[in-house]
């Protein structure tokens, strides 16, 4: 395999769609959007972006979509061929398999985009690019997208025990010394497990997501953040998290939204701070974080990102900095339930 092909190929293999469905919590409130806007989507045309095993597309078409258009480049859209068959909406829902940039759609126009397109960090691997030119190719005037408005947000975490527990490892490793690895480990962005009690720092808002208005030039940014500790403590990391709204137009849409917020127990993406052997106790943290595209011919657009941070720590007497730019491939990570709070 290439490694142009490696986004896609991940794809192909069932245990990522099997978690993708067992996040319950996500799976459940896509399928509230859908129901809760039945009047945007019964008799109406429908493209699925990344339809996966189709379970979107058969939300709308069992809301009594008129057509469904569903795309995925994958293997996976062989078997939601059969899904979408066995279930006898083949009749509604088509299953097109190929790159939607590459792909024609026996329509001119939709009515209705849904999509769950979100990567780690928001837009690192995500499929926000082609849901953005499948807007501008195909969806009518006015046209309703699901989701519509997402916010990627910042706070500051304590967990010196998990700090300790990636950095020590490289202290004996099978009685060996491999202490020049932390210096690279703690620099590394991760996807894990974070806890209320944890979050140290008030929370700030780092980019609004409006998709029925954002560009691919949007999707490269920076944004200066700054953030103040709400108790003496310290901050061992930097945690990344994204709210997803379907409120397309207030007056026609019911507002649902999901979070990622952390609460009892959430899946986030964090930066670790500090130095290998020193702990950062401070007032605050500011810097600038953000999002830089670099683009391959022979790769798909909008798949590779360098995520970077550069931050300080103002302390009691001195300040503590780094600048951090990471390119980190798409790990294989547990979903774990998000916390609802539909408004």
């Amino acid at each position: 395999m290439t490694s142009k092909d490696y986004y896609f190929d991940s794809y192909s293999h069932f245990g990522i769609h099997e978690e993708m469905l067992k996040d319950e919590v996500r799976t459940s409130q896509y399928r509230r959007a859908i129901e809760h806007n039945r009047q945007n989507i019964e008799g109406k045309v429908v493209l699925d972006i990344g339809c996966g095993t189709g379970i979107l597309s058969l939300f709308c078409a069992q809301v009594g979509a008129k057509a469904v258009y569903a795309i995925d480049c994958s293997e996976i859209a062989d078997y939601a061929k059969l899904i979408v068959k066995e279930n006898k909406y083949d009749h509604v829902i088509t299953v097109i398999k190929g790159k939607v940039e590459e792909i024609t759609l026996p329509v001119d126009k939709v009515d209705v985009i849904v999509s769950e397109w979100m990567g780690y960090f928001l837009f690192y691997e995500s499929m926000l690019d082609t849901v953005i030119y499948s807007r501008d190719k195909w969806l009518k005037p006015g046209g309703v997208m699901l989701p519509d408005y997402l916010t990627l947000n910042l706070v500051g975490i304590e967990d010196a025990e998990y700090k300790n527990e990636k950095l020590n490892f490289w202290d004996n490793v099978y009685g060996f010394s491999m202490k020049c690895i932390k210096d690279v480990a703690i620099q590394e962005p991760l996807v894990d497990v974070v806890e209320a009690q944890q979050v140290c720092t008030d929370v700030r808002l780092l980019r609004e997501c409006k998709v029925p208005e954002y560009s691919v030039e949007d999707c490269t940014f920076t944004c200066p953040f700054e953030l103040t500790a709400k108790r003496n403590d310290y901050i061992h990391a930097l945690v990344a998290y994204f709210d997803t709204f379907f409120h397309h137009r207030p007056q026609a849409h019911k507002v649902l939204y999901w979070t990622r917020a952390p609460a009892d127990a959430l899946e986030a993406d964090c930066v670790l701070l500090g130095s290998r052997d020193h702990d950062l106790r401070g007032r605050e943290a500011h810097g600038d974080a953000g999002v830089q595209a670099e683009r391959h011919e022979q790769k798909r657009p909008g798949h590779h990102h360098h995520l970077r941070t550069q931050w300080k720590v103002a302390a009691n007497k001195r300040e503590h900095g780094v600048q951090n730019e990471v390119k980190k491939r798409k790990p294989a990570t547990r979903n774990v339930p998000l916390h609802t709070h539909p408004k």
